[in-house]
């Protein structure tokens, strides 16, 4: 009995034995597994990692092939535009050789960018009363860029000289914030009127925007206004627009008045004019730095009662400044004016400031709060004066002409004085400053 209980006993130790050598070997096992598992995870970590980073070279290389690739197909449609451009001029040379040979008056240009139907509607504008002047206002397209629908419509017009200015030059903004657009506006107007005046040699131009049309009698106006704007040094361009030429400030289309202020929007200049600007042309805000004393250096500007152009480009780079205040209500003149026989002479410097002296001097002062009031309630020409730049928006705010000023001038000043009509009669509204009497010589 006693040897049986230590058998049992032995078999139980030896039991106990075998369990745990297994349970050691299951161990060891597991933990040479567990090694070659770590290791191999750290092995796929490792493949994973490269492989993103082997993705990422390649989306690069991908990236720059697609980078190569659109550089190669801009410079194969520059190359494209180049030839259509040289086939232009070769037919307009031919055009031009056969004419009869008759010295054009201006170079008439449209500045154009990425609004094609804006463009049509402007050169068909143009097209309606330049047919019949076509050899005296030949007529261009300038464009800015490479946006293919306006390259086509220009392409389009048979009798119209296409240009094409293609700047790949990065724009360096001078201040945060602003817009690109203003600094690309003023490098086109000097690539294109470089274009005009020294290489085509014209010796005046007149310049348009893609958003305006044209007055019946646009072209006899600048003719008419040529031989003036070549021999009085102190007119430095004429132009097509008033900015107080709305409906209701307007009356007669044969008035024109010399300004201190620069108008712009459809306007001739000489290529005299053009060498003195074009060395130091800005960067950007091209017109305000045309406004400046600095550059205009006591020139002025002729310009029309009744506009002979109107702007309707409510969408551009300027988001429609002024548009539904001031431009949409402008009057287009629509009076066929005979300015073949006009007698321009009293445009001349003395000339005007005489007459305009006399006007000024002849209106009836009206001074005193009131001042307005009273002026709605008179037959006869007023003036009043205004006392310094917030005095005349007050007043200009209540009329409802213009109130901006650029460097110390009002829109359409001459000698500080600002006039036009009320309520569409002959009667005329005298705005002037303190010193505007002296400068007029009264």
């Amino acid at each position: 009995m006693a040897r049986t209980i230590v058998d049992l006993r032995f078999l139980f130790l030896l039991v106990v034995a075998i369990f745990i050598f297994i349970q050691m070997r299951l161990f060891a096992t597991q933990s040479h597994y567990a090694e070659r598992a770590a290791a191999a995870e750290k092995s796929e970590n490792q493949c994973v990692s490269e492989s993103q980073e082997l993705i990422s070279q390649i989306s690069k290389q991908q990236e720059r092939i697609v980078a190569l690739e659109e550089k190669r197909l801009r410079h194969d449609e520059e190359r494209a535009q180049l030839k259509m451009l040289i086939q232009d001029l070769q037919k307009k040379l031919e055009l031009t050789s056969s004419s009869r040979g008759e010295v054009p008056v201006a170079a008439v240009v449209v500045m154009a960018c990425n609004r094609p139907d804006y463009l049509e509607r402007t050169i068909e504008s143009i097209l309606k009363y330049q047919n019949s002047v076509a050899s005296k206002f030949p007529l261009f397209i300038s464009q800015d860029g490479t946006n293919a629908d306006v390259r086509n419509k220009a392409m389009s017009y048979s009798d119209v000289t296409y240009m094409q200015h293609i700047d790949l030059e990065p724009v360096q903004t001078e201040r945060p914030g602003e817009i690109i657009a203003y600094y690309k506006i003023a490098r086109h107007y000097k690539w294109a009127m470089d274009e005009l005046f020294n290489k085509r040699n014209f010796s005046r131009v007149i310049i348009l925007e893609d958003d305006m049309e044209i007055a019946p009698d646009f072209f006899e106006y600048f003719e008419a206004t040529a031989t003036l704007l070549d021999t009085d040094k102190t007119i430095m361009a004429v132009s097509s627009w008033n900015d107080n030429g709305q409906q209701q400030f307007v009356n007669d289309p044969e008035a024109l008045y010399r300004s201190d202020f620069f108008p712009g929007l459809g306007w001739m200049l000489t290529k005299s004019t053009w060498e003195e600007l074009s060395p130091k042309w800005p960067k950007a805000y091209w017109d305000d730095w045309v406004r400046l004393k600095e550059v205009h250096k006591d020139r002025q500007f002729i310009h029309p009662e009744v506009c002979r152009t109107y702007n309707f480009g409510e969408h551009g780079s300027s988001m429609g400044q002024f548009f539904q205040q001031y431009l949409q209500t402008i009057k287009l003149n629509d009076v066929q004016v005979n300015w073949k026989s006009a007698d321009l002479s009293y445009l001349k410097e003395e000339n005007f400031k005489n007459k305009f002296a006399k006007e000024v001097s002849e209106a009836k002062p009206l001074q005193g709060p009131d001042a307005i009031l009273k002026a709605h309630n008179m037959d006869v020409d007023v003036r009043i004066q205004y006392n310094d730049q917030r005095d005349f928006e007050r007043i200009a705010r209540q009329f409802g002409i213009f109130e901006e000023w650029k460097d110390g001038i009002p829109r359409t000043a001459y000698k500080g004085v600002v006039v036009f009509r009320y309520n569409k009669t002959r009667r005329r509204i005298f705005l002037v400053s303190p010193d505007s009497l002296k400068q007029l010589g009264l």
